[in-house]
């Protein structure tokens, strides 16, 4: 039997190791990769071919959140597995939106690790037990509603947004994303307008509360 090929994309070094220690002890699994951020995943999956991605939502240049329904969209026999700090139900739910297999929090008990993957392999959603009950009643009631404001704007204002909570300057943002100024101008514009908030702090505020920033950053 093959074993489960497993990326890891987390932006802290130290999780990224104590992970892959515990995925290390378990049968039939083969940890083929780390990625830092949400961008450096999309680049490996094409080139490590995992069947099995563990991502964290906030990481630097793109989030988990962000960078996974690309991966869904792009290569649909990749099953995401989101490790995050937060039970935040607005993320868990976005996860679900946008294609996540599973959604586990970071102080689970090491045996989840397991039972998760299997579920995955399974084709089985697995959430955390301590949210799982409240977060099913929710997504129940709002699949098909509509939708936040975040998930109203294109994955590029998104992206924007995320590195303007960054800190970068639109010409930082021209240069990491390879188009023009005019062009990130265009996007901020429509953000903004959208999400109805017009200075850099309101944005920043706005990016953490939805998961595209860590407060620590």
């Amino acid at each position: 039997m093959n074993p489960i090929r497993i990326l890891l994309a987390d932006d802290h070094a130290l999780v990224r190791a104590g992970i892959r220690t515990l995925l290390e002890k378990i049968p039939n699994v083969e940890v083929v990769g780390e990625a830092n951020s949400g961008r450096q995943a999309l680049e490996m999956v094409k080139t490590r071919l995992p069947n099995l991605i563990f991502m964290d939502i906030a990481m630097a240049e793109l989030g988990g959140l962000e960078a996974l329904p690309r991966i869904t969209k792009d290569f649909p026999g990749v099953r995401v597995i989101i490790l995050s700090a937060h039970a935040n139900e607005e993320y868990v739910i976005r996860a679900l939106r946008n294609g996540a297999a599973a959604y586990m929090l970071k102080d689970a008990a090491t045996a989840e690790l397991e039972f998760a993957i299997t579920s995955v392999s399974q084709d089985k959603t697995y959430l955390s037990p301590s949210i799982s009950r409240p977060v099913i009643d929710s997504y129940l009631k709002r699949v098909g509603g509509p939708h936040s404001p975040l998930e109203q704007l294109t994955p590029r204002q998104r992206e924007i947004l995320q590195l303007i909570a960054e800190g970068r300057n639109t010409k930082d943002i021209a240069s990491d994303l390879d188009i023009s100024v005019k062009t990130i101008e265009s996007h901020r514009l429509q953000l903004v307008e959208r999400l109805n908030i017009h200075d850099i702090p309101g944005l920043v505020r706005y990016a953490i509360r939805s998961g595209l920033v860590s407060a620590e950053r």
